[in-house]
């Protein structure tokens, strides 16, 4: 099998993603792909930006280089790993499960974890999961690792 595009990761600060990158990043080792990891954000969910200030509410492009510096803070480790693998990071402004079937546009597999920071304990698969696999424009691995979905508790964003 030829991929041509790359391997796109979802990851959302969540031991799943973490976990569904650590697989992506070893396939990507295995297949030579270059691996593109992408966070969607909202307004509600961006982290605050150093620039915000009593008053000022500085413009989106700060909201967005907060989340990518979060989400490159948070991948650190695992990327540390796979020295060789040629990984881009991107935040992209919008609901997850869109931004992922965006980003799947031309991409060889979608990677994602089967939970995210949200939802409801006794779920096996989040709702961008499985958003994704119904309606990405590419393959879909949806990594499940040790884990248990079912088990794990909701992660208030806000402190995540």
């Amino acid at each position: 099998m030829t991929f041509t595009g790359k391997l796109v990761v979802g990851h959302d600060g969540s031991s799943f993603a973490d976990t569904a990158l650590e697989w992506a990043l070893e396939w990507a080792k295995r297949t030579n792909l270059d691996v593109l990891v992408v966070r969607a954000w909202t307004m509600r969910t961006a982290p605050r930006p150093a620039t915000q200030e009593v008053g000022y509410v500085p413009p989106a492009s700060d909201f967005e280089a907060a989340v990518k510096e979060a989400l490159d803070r948070d991948i650190a480790t695992t990327l540390a790993k796979f020295p060789d693998v040629s990984v881009e990071t991107r935040a992209s402004r919008g609901q997850p499960a869109n931004v992922l079937v965006d980003a799947s546009n031309g991409a060889s597999l979608l990677v994602v974890g089967p939970r995210g920071l949200g939802g409801f304990r006794g779920l096996m698969l989040g709702s961008v999961s499985d958003f994704v696999v119904s309606q990405a424009n590419c393959p879909v691995v949806v990594v499940r690792g040790e884990d248990d979905p079912a088990q794990s508790e909701p992660v208030d964003k806000a402190q995540a």
